[in-house]
């Protein structure tokens, strides 16, 4: 199973390359704060968001799909994504470049080059700092992208590291870190994992990729690559396409899998894996009473 997990990631990634082409980030001094993947209270995070001050440019050509000013006439609602502009990055995929500073419709170019202002950074939506969000839609497929899949990661060799391994049973709860003697039975596989950059200031950000096994069968595999619309419902693919509700439920850990215990003597693995392929193992030796 993990080398087909491997295999159909490095299929997306193989497939936006041929489709787009080379693709730039559209700010070179931003930091992320937080990315594609990450739990945000219960939900995951579509796309990455960063800090940052000036001008952000436009990934690749583009056409203009929609440009929404924070205070948009069409709807007095407030939206998360504050000031946004949707480009058609071609082959259905759409770059979404939100909470923005506020623009003037009127000078937001129809068609635009590589590497064209497209917004200054700004604090609209839900913003802490001043910065911007961008994130990938593939309309084709009816999918979220991770845009480190899209546009080439920064370089990065520091490998992520697991705060904490849960494992959830009827009626309890067991911290690995603590106890090692559990019962016999069903259980779900909860995990506290993050990413650390090179970049200095960086915040934790959420891993490319969680497996589990036991005793070298695996149990669970959870890829940050794209995250699928399904009649109105985000699903995660968790060997299977999983609601993505309940993988994110346990904020701010992730559920990575379930596994099911008989007597004896066991051993969990857990592999996180950055964007950048740096790994980091844990192997947990049970006792299954």
């Amino acid at each position: 199973m993990k080398s087909i997990v491997k295999a159909a990631a490095a299929l997306i990634m193989v497939a936006l390359a041929a489709t787009l082409g080379a693709l730039d980030w559209p700010s070179q001094t931003a930091q992320t704060v937080a990315n594609f993947g990450g739990n945000n209270k219960g939900t995951p995070q579509l796309g990455d968001s960063f800090t940052a001050k000036g001008p952000i440019t436009a990934v690749r050509e583009g056409e203009l799909i929609i440009a929404v000013p924070e205070n948009n006439a069409a709807s007095r609602l407030p939206s998360t994504l504050g000031a946004w502009i949707a480009l058609d990055h071609g082959d259905g995929m759409a770059g979404i470049y939100a909470r923005v500073d506020e623009f003037d419709l009127d000078m937001v170019p129809k068609k635009i080059d590589m590497g064209t202002v497209i917004a200054n950074c700004g604090s609209t939506g839900w913003s802490e700092k001043e910065g911007f969000y961008l994130s990938f839609y593939d309309r084709k497929e009816r999918r979220w992208v991770n845009p480190s899949l899209v546009i080439p990661p920064r370089e990065d060799t520091r490998a992520p590291f697991i705060q904490s391994v849960k494992l959830i049973g009827a009626n309890t709860s067991v911290d690995l870190a603590s106890s090692r003697v559990i019962k016999q039975g069903r259980y779900t596989l909860n995990v506290s994992a993050y990413d650390t950059r090179l970049v200095p200031q960086e915040s934790l950000l959420a891993p490319f990729k969680i497996i589990c096994s036991v005793n070298g069968t695996e149990t669970g595999a959870l890829t940050f690559d794209t995250f699928s619309a399904r009649d109105g419902v985000l699903m995660v693919y968790r060997g299977a396409l999983t609601h993505a509700k309940q993988v994110y439920a346990p904020f701010p850990a992730v559920e990575a899998g379930e596994v099911h215990f008989t007597r004896g003597q066991v051993n969990l693995a857990v592999m996180v894996q950055d964007i950048s392929g740096n790994p980091v193992n844990a192997v947990y030796k049970l006792s299954v009473e």
